[in-house]
């Protein structure tokens, strides 16, 4: 029987992303001569993804690649539909294992930035133009979203999350010594060139799940890049059912997981 261990495996991702289709570079779309891939990873999205993906400016990104993560229902169809490059997962790896097969494609194929939004339509895809302008202007690495700044925008988040949410953003402060508001937030654009560093590594088993971002952003704090935050808007489901997919407790202990470990280097 496949497994996830299998299906997550470089070799298999490597494969799966080699087989999917690339615009030559020379036809993309860039923006202040910068070429733009967004990456989209989703579960069971449909009504969401597609409305999502049309949102994303299209002067600005010149690929939106929804990661298909063994969904069940319309997802593909309806992102393939909406103009997204879709890959599919044929079981779900985890939301590290989506994040990091659409990374994996930008890095493969010479995206000059890369970005990941929420395929849930969580965010305001025009909030790119103001991480990719500030990220030029200010000759920066790595920009992270932040609904705590200034203008920064919360909809419908529920007080259990918000106190959460900070919590884990003054936890983040101390322990690695950054000026990040909002640790947990899955906006981000960064150059493709932060991939390349070999003390980042999204290969490990453990960042299948919810580790791999707060990983991402602590091990790109640690070497050094120039990383800065910029004000987003973060907008949850009116239907508690559809506001998220973590499990209680489990899912939240993802997020702290790489904290603990990599402040204690017990985890690289």
């Amino acid at each position: 029987m496949n497994t996830i261990q299998e299906f997550s495996t470089k070799k298999y991702i490597d494969r799966l992303i080699a087989s999917t289709p690339s615009k030559p570079q020379n036809k993309r779309i860039t923006y202040r001569k910068y070429s733009i891939l967004v990456t989209m990873p989703c579960w069971n999205e449909e009504r969401k993804v597609g409305p999502g993906v049309n949102a994303v400016p299209k002067t600005l990104v010149d690929t939106v690649c929804v990661v298909d993560n063994g969904s069940i229902d319309n997802t593909a169809n309806e992102a393939n539909e909406a103009g997204a490059l879709v890959i599919s997962h044929p079981i779900n790896l985890g939301a590290g294992g989506g994040i990091r097969t659409g990374l994996a494609y930008g890095k493969l194929n010479q995206y000059d930035l890369l970005a990941v939004l929420a395929g849930d339509n969580q965010d305001d895809p025009n909030d790119l133009y103001r991480a990719v302008d500030k990220l030029i202007d200010d000759d920066l690495d790595y920009i992270q979203g932040s609904r705590w700044l200034k203008e920064g925008k919360r909809e419908n988040m529920t007080l259990s999350r918000t106190i959460l949410t900070w919590l884990y953003s003054l936890f983040f402060r101390i322990l690695f010594r950054a000026k990040i508001t909002d640790a947990t937030n899955g906006f981000r654009v960064f150059r493709r060139e932060v991939l390349e560093n070999p003390k980042l590594n999204l290969w490990q088993d453990w960042l299948l799940q919810y580790e791999l971002e707060p990983y991402l952003l602590i091990q790109t704090c640690r070497a050094g890049y120039r990383v800065s935050e910029v004000p987003v808007t973060k907008r949850y489901h009116n239907d508690m059912k559809d506001n998220t997919k973590m499990v209680p407790f489990k899912s939240w202990w993802s997020i702290l997981r790489p904290l603990f470990l990599i402040s204690l280097k017990i985890r690289k």
